[in-house]
């Protein structure tokens, strides 16, 4: 049994508008897909196009390299879904 009061609505992260988002930036930046492959050490750029398609998201220490290298804080890569919330139950 829930007890409504226990319930917050909390905001989540558009993932496809985030990804978008990282290829402006990356874009904007003057950078490729190569580029941030060879920033990030990866063998592939397999993981940046995930990222800029959506269908994943960078960790927490990516993140922090990417607004780095994009030259912007975290909060302006990430986009939040302003019609779509995530329900927590505390």
């Amino acid at each position: 049994m829930f007890d409504s009061s226990t319930i917050s609505v909390m905001p989540a992260i558009d993932m496809v508008a985030t990804g978008k988002n990282i290829m402006r930036l990356r874009e904007e930046a003057g950078l490729t897909v190569r580029d941030l492959q060879s920033i990030f050490g990866f063998a592939t750029p397999q993981a940046i196009y995930k990222w800029q398609h959506g269908t994943a998201m960078p960790s927490v220490d990516n993140l922090v390299v990417l607004s780095v290298v994009l030259g912007v804080p975290m909060d302006a890569i990430i986009v939040i879904a302003a019609d779509r919330k995530t329900r927590i139950i505390a």
